[in-house]
């Protein structure tokens, strides 16, 4: 059954590894919510885990309430650079980042205006990275409760816990912090590599489903 998702800010394994084993679709008529993996993702740092979050412009009174498709990015703070330097601190010494970081610069050098068009473009690069196929079907209409899909859009939500518990895989900081389940992508990437496709391909999603 397909499985319909967030386009989230490098999304985290569990909505990664969808991808990798599910066709999936894409909710993009929803509404804009606060403290979801829409503007933000989860590294490991030094400190322990980390979170990157893209500002966005806000809007007030009877406006409160916008769509997530046309939710603009605030660009006046250089949260680019920021972001793209707290990726060089964190993984610098990875396996795997001076292989794929000249591919994932040029995302922190641009200064979008919608956040879902950022985030489209972010997943075009990781999926081109790990050559998988980018779905393209995108909802058409908000269904609270859609049919002949299977919902994974809770996965979206970074204040809810979920049961997931994907096998562990060297961090930059496991000694430190012991092992950090359920980060970005990126996490994932510069740590494994070329072996980051299997992973997610072998990565148990029946929790997920229950």
């Amino acid at each position: 059954m397909r499985c319909l998702l967030h386009p989230s800010y490098f999304p985290n394994i569990a909505a990664m590894a969808l991808l990798a084993q599910q066709e999936c679709e894409w909710e993009i008529m929803d509404y804009y919510q606060k403290q979801t993996y829409r503007n933000r993702t989860y590294i490991c740092t030094d400190q322990g885990k980390q979170m990157l979050s893209i500002p966005i412009l806000h809007v007030g009174g009877k406006q409160g309430k916008q769509y997530y498709r046309d939710v603009r990015t605030d660009n006046k703070y250089p949260w680019q650079r920021q972001h793209w330097r707290s990726l060089q601190t964190a993984y610098r010494s990875s396996p795997f980042f001076e292989y794929y970081e000249d591919d994932l610069a040029p995302l922190f050098l641009e200064y979008p205006v919608y956040l879902l068009d950022h985030n489209f473009r972010c997943l075009e690069v990781i999926t081109s990275l790990l050559n998988l196929n980018l779905p393209d079907k995108k909802t058409e209409q908000y269904h609270p409760s859609p049919k002949g899909v299977r919902d994974m859009r809770f996965l979206v939500n970074a204040k809810k816990a979920v049961s997931f518990d994907p096998s562990p895989y060297t961090q930059v900081f496991t000694e430190r912090h012991g092992f950090i389940p359920n980060l970005s992508i990126l996490d994932l990437l510069f740590n494994e590599g070329p072996n980051t496709l299997n992973y997610l391909q072998e990565t148990t999603l029946d929790s997920l489903y229950a």
